[in-house]
């Protein structure tokens, strides 16, 4: 892959880490970290890491804000 496709994929894994540390909400925080794991997923298919882009879909896009949003709804009653 091309060496400033790579640099961008970083940058926008490094911006996506920012907002999720900057939002103070943990509901919103939840959501922001779907996102982070989206673009962290699109950084590993730039690497050539399809299957490690599959499982952070799996788990870092879908079940850790699951769990994430759970657990804030269960300690808010």
């Amino acid at each position: 892959m091309s060496a400033a496709l790579i640099v961008v994929a970083l940058l926008l894994v490094a911006a996506a880490g920012t907002a999720v540390v900057a939002t103070g909400d943990p509901a919103r925080q939840a959501i922001t970290l779907s996102a982070y794991g989206i673009v962290l997923s699109l950084l590993f298919l730039v690497l050539q890491a399809p299957d490690v882009a599959l499982s952070q879909i799996a788990v870092g896009t879908a079940l850790v804000p699951l769990m994430v949003m759970l657990t804030v709804r269960k300690t808010k009653k």
